[in-house]
């Protein structure tokens, strides 16, 4: 970046703090559970018409879309999710106190995506001249069992068109390229059951899933790759004086290879037919893919980085943490597609309703997403 965009990023950001603040707040009280963000996404499609945005629209995953640049074939999106993991439907709590905004899901990913909106102002308003066509995208489900639902329907939709996939989540100095994919499974066992007594030793659902459990914690996970996984959850049986007909668990493995995950599948597969019908018969259930890393060219997919890691560093002054994360980028990473997460807001308890950021930390993620954005500024693109 040269000096002379670097001072009108930085002039931008200062100009528009409190614009950007007054953003946050209006946004951090949305409710937007996964798959229930139609108010958010209607609200951000409104307000980017009202910045000048001429192509906006809602999609049928629920993403927010504004196209923006010209008209070729090659794409570069840059995104933000609108969904939080909180189910509310009524207004979020939101205060502020110490120079810091608390509010349910207000980091992850409610500030992103005011830094996100905030720097797609400046390109509507200032009309940037853009090498590439641009989709700034507000998505939908990246949280929890949306599986990442927004981002396919976008490259369902757009494919290979996308040379670049920008997305904004989590903290800074995150400048993340690797992609941990999961798959997550509810694995059911039914069995006769009868009276603990009367019908003693006839097979238990619990017994039986129990030594599903063992059987799947003595897989041997592949180490090419760092792979995990674990069982989270477990339920079953009505009373303590019957054999249990019915018990549950939730079961899930993860790894930053797509090879290693499908492994792990064939694994968690044969260990189910072993169980089955020992008494009991079992039902699997998937409720979600998150794919790994796929076949990306790692040099092209270094370069791409290097660019971002040096926006981050210019306005943060700090190394980037390249730790893999499972977010929206383990879509396009696992086709092939270069993409990193990036965080653009300092904060820290996400995940609960205690969830806050820095305000002071905004205009310094304002100037990560538009530093990125003004990268691909005519005759001043990589």
């Amino acid at each position: 970046m040269n000096e002379q965009t670097k001072a009108q990023v930085e002039a931008y950001a200062e100009e528009y703090r409190t614009e950007q603040l007054e953003l946050l707040r209006t946004l951090g009280k949305m409710p937007a559970p996964t798959r229930k963000e139609d108010f958010r996404a209607a609200f951000c499609r409104d307000w980017l018409r009202a910045q000048g945005a001429e192509n906006v629209r809602i999609d049928g995953a629920k993403n927010v879309i504004c196209k923006l640049g010209p008209d070729t074939e090659e794409l570069v999106v840059f995104a933000a999710h609108t969904d939080i993991v909180f189910p509310d439907v009524e207004n979020l709590p939101l205060r502020e106190e110490g120079g810091k905004l608390f509010a349910p899901g207000i980091g992850d990913d409610t500030a992103n995506l005011v830094n996100l909106l905030m720097a797609a102002k400046y390109l509507i308003q200032k009309q940037t001249a853009l090498e590439y066509g641009v989709l700034v995208v507000a998505n939908a489900c990246e949280e929890g069992l949306g599986n990442l639902d927004g981002t396919k329907a976008l490259f369902a939709k757009y494919g290979t068109r996308i040379q670049g996939f920008y997305s904004f989540d989590i903290y800074m100095p995150l400048c993340c390229s690797s992609a941990v994919g999961s798959y997550r499974y509810k694995i059911t066992c039914k069995t006769p059951g009868g009276h603990s007594y009367a019908n003693f030793g006839d097979p238990s659902a619990i017994q039986l899933l129990c030594g599903l459990v063992n059987e799947l914690y003595q897989i041997q996970p592949p180490v090419r790759s760092r792979t995990t996984y674990n069982v989270g959850r477990i339920e079953g049986g009505t009373t303590v004086n019957s054999i249990a007909q019915q018990a549950s668990m939730l079961y899930e493995f993860r790894s930053t290879a797509q090879d290693c995950l499908e492994e792990m599948e064939e694994k968690f597969r044969r260990a189910v037919a072993h169980w089955n019908g020992r008494g009991g018969d079992f039902e699997v259930e998937l409720l979600g893919i998150r794919p790994g890393n796929g076949p990306v060219d790692q040099k092209k997919l270094g370069q791409f980085t290097a660019k971002s890691k040096e926006i981050v560093r210019t306005f943060t002054g700090r190394e980037p943490d390249e730790t893999p994360n499972s977010t929206d980028s383990n879509i396009p990473l696992s086709l092939g597609i270069p993409a990193n997460t990036i965080g653009t807001i300092d904060g820290g308890s996400a995940h609960t309703r205690q969830e806050w950021v820095d305000i002071a930390s905004l205009p310094t993620g304002l100037k990560i997403v538009l530093g990125l954005m003004l990268e691909y500024q005519k005759n001043d693109c990589f």
